[in-house]
């Protein structure tokens, strides 16, 4: 099949009905295969492609590092190098991607999970775009509900994002904050509990509008 042939073929499976058949199909080709294409979807303006793809891809990496575990790591450090400001680009969906990645295998994520921690730490790879900062805080927070261990100490770095104008980074913040389970983080998440503001977040398969006060309050009941 044709380069061309296939990304038409993925596109259309990560837009079908049912997408859970649609991801086994995508599955079933050869994981460096389907790789690249998911790359492109990734950058999909389209928020149903966009994150179909970042779960289509978190699960052919997956399975491509159950066989070719260095092929994978290649996968990640590519994502990397895309939030890297040397890179020209800005690396949209690059670190919700590795999230799910990491949330889906183990061996990856005790490899990188520091990695995306850094990028919310002030003295470490600091990302400083407020719209990278949204897909890294749903990266991070993906990771910790899958592997909290590994995230452990995170939280700290939560502060400034509980605390932020961004309502979006707010709910994000308050999303990661329960995942991770730092009683730290309680008073912050205390302060949110009146905040009424919607934000879109993508939860269990799908798109939800949540108001940031429902997210603190889970968050609260999981620390």
């Amino acid at each position: 099949m044709s380069i061309r042939k296939l990304k038409k073929k993925v596109f259309s499976l990560l837009i079908q009905n049912n997408f859970t058949g649609g991801l086994e199909a995508i599955r079933r080709y050869p994981p460096r295969q389907v790789v690249n294409p998911l790359f492109s979807f990734i950058l999909s303006g389209d928020e149903l492609v966009k994150w179909r793809a970042v779960t289509a891809m978190g699960a052919v990496v997956a399975d491509l590092a159950a066989n070719e575990m260095e092929s994978a790591r290649v996968v990640m450090r590519r994502f990397i190098w895309n939030l890297n400001d040397e890179s020209g680009g800005i690396g949209w969906g690059s670190p919700e991607a590795m999230g799910e990645i990491m949330a889906r295998h183990h061996g990856l994520a005790a490899e990188y999970a520091k990695i995306i921690v850094s990028y919310i730490q002030p003295d470490g790879n600091f990302i400083e775009h407020e719209l990278l900062q949204r897909g890294v805080l749903w990266g991070l927070g993906r990771l910790a509900r899958a592997r909290p261990r590994l995230v452990d100490g995170a939280a700290g770095f939560l502060r400034p994002y509980l605390e932020s104008d961004d309502p979006t980074l707010r709910g994000l913040a308050a999303w990661t904050a329960g995942a991770i389970g730092d009683e730290s983080t309680a008073p912050l998440l205390q302060r949110l509990l009146n905040d009424e503001t919607t934000v879109n977040i993508f939860l269990a398969g799908r798109l939800v509008a949540c108001p940031v006060s429902h997210l603190a309050k889970e968050a609260l009941k999981s620390g």
